[in-house]
């Protein structure tokens, strides 16, 4: 009689959760999206934020304006995700024009230009997605421009005293957003060429990061630390959690892993990605977001990065989160402009949106398989 009453109890207690991620916000149950929604998906953000004469994606539906320079890196991953889930033509020529329209607008990729290139993670954005390109098109100039650009970076940026790599052209501070995208950077540079350099300076900037920015009771990343050499300790370091930090965190230890075979960086990867299932989420499991500029970006850098540990780390213990995530956001969209928001759990609004804003769910949706 005792099991039989705490295994109604267990069930009592686990039972909210699981309603909690089949139910639709209102009524109803959650449609589950389909490979043919993703596609719809990513041809509406493109069709809503893209401008043609720029060949770049703007700030905002009302077209005003051109969406700042790192972000439009990551548009640019989420045209070659659908190209790589589809092979669709229109996506691998989408490819060679926004690379253009980078070209065109961003001083032929001149990483010199100190005017259109002012902090270093900008670089280290577009230098990440020049050598994906290469990586799905071999086309060298792809290649060319993602070499320059990071060893520009690492002359610029690397501080060879103390160790990881300054954030802005003022050296004062060290930031997990380029630390991260560093090592992302070197590796996928590393597996196309496969030069060891690449390699050794991706262990290098991860075991630096990992000391400074990487909680390893908890999995959470650090955002940034400032040196202040009158105080004993030598620095400050801010805890504050970002959703895209921990995505570049998890991303950097499972390309390492895949290199080296070394099962840490993994455990590491694992850590990071349950605290944002376990600590970032609500309770329904929804990604987080924040209303500051720029910051609905995060999303879509989250699900670069933590397919890589699904897929290359083989941890699918991930995937029905991210897929009620999709769910939530793809059945409260905008239904005339199939555009989703980064609050998923409230209709998305109908007039003017920011770009960055409806990039989450389509993003996820271009890596992450539906429900069978």
């Amino acid at each position: 009689m005792k099991n039989k009453v705490l295994t109604l109890i267990t069930i009592l207690l686990i039972l909210p959760c699981t309603l909690a991620w089949a139910a639709q916000p209102g009524d109803g149950k959650l449609k589950h999206f389909t490979k043919k929604d993703a596609t719809t998906a990513i041809d509406a953000f493109h069709s809503t934020f893209y401008n043609p004469e720029m060949k770049l994606y703007a700030i905002s539906s009302d077209m005003k304006g051109r969406a700042a320079i790192w972000v439009q890196a990551i548009y640019w991953d989420m045209i070659m995700n659908a190209y790589k889930r589809t092979k669709a033509p229109e996506y691998r020529r989408l490819i060679e024009e926004v690379y253009q329209g980078g070209y065109e607008q961003y001083d032929k990729y001149n990483w010199d230009n100190k005017i259109e290139w002012f902090i270093y993670d900008d670089m280290m954005w577009w230098i990440i997605s020049l050598a994906r390109a290469y990586e799905i098109t071999d086309d060298p100039k792809y290649l060319a421009h993602a070499s320059s650009g990071f060893y520009h970076v690492w002359k610029e940026s690397y501080d060879k005293e103390r160790g990881g790599l300054w954030w802005n052209f003022k050296h004062d501070g060290k930031m997990a957003c380029i630390n991260y995208p560093t090592t992302v950077g070197a590796m996928t540079l590393y597996n196309v060429t496969k030069d060891p350099d690449y390699l050794e300076k991706a262990k290098n900037v991860y075991a630096w990061s990992r000391d400074v920015f990487f909680d390893k009771e908890k999995g959470r990343i650090a955002d940034n630390m400032h040196y202040h050499f009158q105080r004993q300790n030598g620095m400050d370091i801010d805890w504050t959690t970002q959703l895209y930090n921990q995505a570049t965190f998890i991303g950097s230890a499972v390309m390492l892993y895949k290199a080296t075979g070394e099962k840490s960086y993994l455990d590491d990867a694992i850590l990071a990605a349950d605290y944002v299932r376990n600590e970032m989420c609500d309770s329904d499991g929804l990604l987080p977001f924040k209303n500051g500029v720029e910051q609905g970006i995060y999303a879509a850098i989250f699900a670069q990065y933590i397919i890589r540990l699904i897929e290359d780390g083989n941890q699918p213990q991930y995937m029905d989160w991210l897929r009620h995530n999709i769910d939530v956001a793809w059945n409260n969209r905008d239904m005339k402009r199939n555009v989703t928001f980064k609050d998923a759990a409230k209709p998305c609004p109908t007039g003017v949106m920011e770009s960055y804003d409806a990039s989450g769910c389509p993003a996820l949706m271009q890596v992450i398989s539906p429900f069978k």
